[in-house]
């Protein structure tokens, strides 16, 4: 996951990054079941063929790496990411996992130069592909990296999750909050909500399932879902400071005072993850 405008979860700001660092871990905190349902999906579509050597594209923190490793135990993961505040803390959370011998990074900005990697059986890319300034070379080169058979799954974002009740004043100002953002993507992230499955086709690759994974947690949430909700909401009111109204803003204030989230029996978390598995011919 990343809802963030830097290219391949990278930036310049270790502040921002530290603090987009702790959403990407989050979110997988808050959502245990969603990677491993991912990876088993993967998995399926493999036709037993043997998996040693998978690629995350854009890996950020590893919580992708990481899932992936645990599903295919005999493979080795390369990582690559543009940033290395990112690729130190996965080196980090590799070790804690004992899984550093088979998690590799590699630090590359896909929109100079793409890497030199040996030859993959799976290729994951998960919510990094929009930040590309153009996916359908990055998508060409993904192509050329995997092995004739295998496969690459991707997972793209639609929007930022929800959090506020999905009637009422609350909801009215999280819509308003997601048009603002919806139109700044289109400004400044264009490729957010491509047309995927046109773009993988085009670049050769065979898709064998489109999912949309639909997510609806209510109320008690887990800490580390409120902690997420807290955590994208401020980022939110941090990077709309300018553009809320006052009523808006008051009311996003009051909402991120401490432990006001924690109390709210109406607090949900609600997301719609489409992932494709695509096979290279």
């Amino acid at each position: 996951m990343s809802h963030d405008h830097h290219h391949q979860h990278g930036g310049h700001d270790h502040g921002d990054e530290s603090a987009l660092a702790d959403l990407l871990d989050l979110d997988a905190q808050a959502l245990p079941d969603h990677l491993p349902e991912v990876t088993a999906l993967i998995r399926d579509h493999l036709d037993d063929r043997p998996v040693r050597r998978i690629l995350d594209m854009g890996a950020g923190t590893g919580t992708g790496a990481l899932a992936l490793a645990e599903r295919f135990p005999d493979a080795e993961v390369t990582a690559v990411d543009i940033s290395d505040f990112m690729l130190t803390r996965l080196r980090d959370k590799a070790r804690a996992h004992d899984v550093a011998d088979r998690i590799h990074t590699r630090q590359a900005d896909l929109d100079t130069a793409w890497p030199d990697l040996d030859p993959v059986d799976v290729a994951w890319a998960s919510n990094s592909l929009h930040h590309t300034a153009d996916p359908e070379r990055t998508l060409a080169d993904l192509f050329a990296t995997i092995r004739p058979g295998g496969l690459l799954a991707l997972a793209e974002l639609i929007s930022m999750p929800r959090f506020l009740s999905a009637a009422g004043e609350l909801a009215d100002l999280e819509n308003r909050a997601h048009e603002i953002l919806t139109a700044e993507n289109a400004a400044h992230v264009p490729h957010v909500g491509a047309d995927w499955s046109t773009l993988l086709t085009k670049a050769g690759f065979e898709i064998q399932t489109e999912r949309h994974i639909h997510i609806a947690l209510t109320s008690p949430l887990p800490t580390s879902a409120t902690q997420l909700a807290h955590h994208t909401l401020q980022r939110i009111r941090t990077a709309l400071s300018d553009r809320l109204s006052p009523q808006d803003a008051a009311a996003l204030d009051t909402l991120l005072s401490p432990d006001t989230l924690t109390h709210r029996p109406d607090l949900t978390l609600r997301d719609e993850r489409p992932v494709w598995i695509a096979r290279r011919p």
